[in-house]
């Protein structure tokens, strides 16, 4: 990076790490704020151009990892219904009863523990997104590049 990183351009770069917490009082406010202040100041340092990158690139990938697991879980769900509910019966008119059949309880159960896998990772990105977020003002404001985890990288 630069030889000499000023107090402003080390301000700025924590400034855009922690306004991705703007997604917690309006939406998308993790993309927008940020955006908006690394468009503002990208020229004047390639200190806060890394930064801003980087903060953007980390919420743009928790985004997607979180819309892949939800669509999983989406699925899984689905097919769960599909089967304890007996929805082909249904959509015949033959019968309209829920099937708690023993074999439909263990498929039940198999369902609950990858859906609660895909729970446990959400909680694991919701902490990582919160932890690194943290991090990478600390580091900047002390002049440090700091890298996210697990990021892909949307804006090079």
């Amino acid at each position: 990076m630069e030889s000499s990183i000023t107090k402003h351009q080390k301000n700025i770069a924590s400034l855009i790490h922690i306004s991705t917490f703007a997604k917690y009082l309006f939406p998308f406010g993790n993309f927008i704020l940020p955006l908006v202040l690394w468009t503002s100041n990208k020229n004047d340092s390639a200190f806060v151009d890394h930064n801003g990158k980087q903060a953007l690139n980390f919420q743009i990938s928790i985004l997607i990892y979180s819309l892949v697991l939800g669509f999983i879980a989406f699925i899984i769900a689905l097919f769960q219904a599909w089967d304890l509910l007996d929805f082909i019966n249904i959509l015949e008119h033959n019968k309209h009863a829920v099937d708690f059949r023993i074999d439909h309880i263990f498929k039940f159960g198999s369902s609950l523990m990858l859906l609660g896998v895909i729970g446990l990772i959400w909680f694991i990105l919701f902490i990582m997104d919160i932890v690194c977020s943290i991090l990478g003002a600390v580091k900047s404001n002390e002049g440090k590049e700091y890298y996210y985890p697990i990021t892909i990288k949307f804006i090079r």
